[in-house]
């Protein structure tokens, strides 16, 4: 599936004169300033470091804890990425990009359950479909083939998906862009194949061919509905 990318990096909220001690404004101030400086050179684990002083000066500062599990994502580090998104979510369950990170996080550490959690209530929230074509893929994987089934003919509706684009490598091997629609036209086949029903399976995967002739996965899948 093609890489999921979780929005642009906040940076955090630096409060030039915040409400307490003087002598505390100035430990934040020389942290932020510290911060500053190491993304300025590139110095990201410096950079972290003085996320976590800032943190421990202004706890409840959401922008500085969303900031450094960014950090953590960006270098893979899912297992915090997820912690922190998890404890943001306890302060606001309805914000979209600490459920986004959460759930792409929980992908990647393989907790699919709680990757689903949180991309069916993202999905509930912002109604988009690339959410729902996530949430399509990983019922699959979860053997959940009657509710994927059900999100792909939803999908199937959507006019958006004979436009917008993902990545899947062809079958040379080599990263290619295809449009959504062949992709889910493809996991159609794949769940009715689960189910049993091949000729309906057949048929779904023609037409994904038809669209994308190369389309490695379909075509895999093909010899399968015989």
């Amino acid at each position: 599936m093609e890489e999921t990318q979780v929005s642009a990096q906040p940076q955090p909220e630096v409060q030039e004169q915040p409400p307490a001690q003087s002598q505390v404004n100035q430990v934040y101030l020389h942290y932020a300033r510290k911060y500053s400086l190491a993304t300025q050179w590139n110095d990201y684990e410096a950079a972290k470091n003085a996320l976590y002083d800032m943190i421990i000066e202004n706890p409840g500062n959401d922008s500085l804890l969303f900031t450094l599990a960014y950090y953590y994502y960006e270098n893979q580090q899912y297992a915090p990425a997820l912690l922190i998104n998890q404890e943001l979510l306890a302060r606001k369950p309805k914000d979209l990009n600490f459920l986004e990170m959460a759930a792409v996080s929980a992908e990647a550490l393989g907790v699919k359950d709680k990757a689903l959690q949180n991309y069916e209530t993202l999905y509930l929230l912002s109604n988009n479909i690339n959410t729902l074509y996530k949430i399509s893929f990983l019922q699959f994987d979860m053997k959940r083939y009657n509710e994927s089934l059900t999100n792909v003919d939803i999908l199937l509706s959507k006019p958006e998906i004979t436009t917008s684009k993902v990545y899947y490598n062809d079958a040379a091997g080599k990263q290619k862009e295809y449009i959504m629609k062949v992709p889910i036209l493809t996991l159609k086949g794949l769940n009715l194949l689960e189910r049993g029903d091949k000729v309906a399976a057949k048929k779904a995967l023609d037409e994904a061919l038809a669209i994308a002739p190369d389309f490695a996965l379909a075509k895999e899948s093909l010899p399968k509905t015989k």
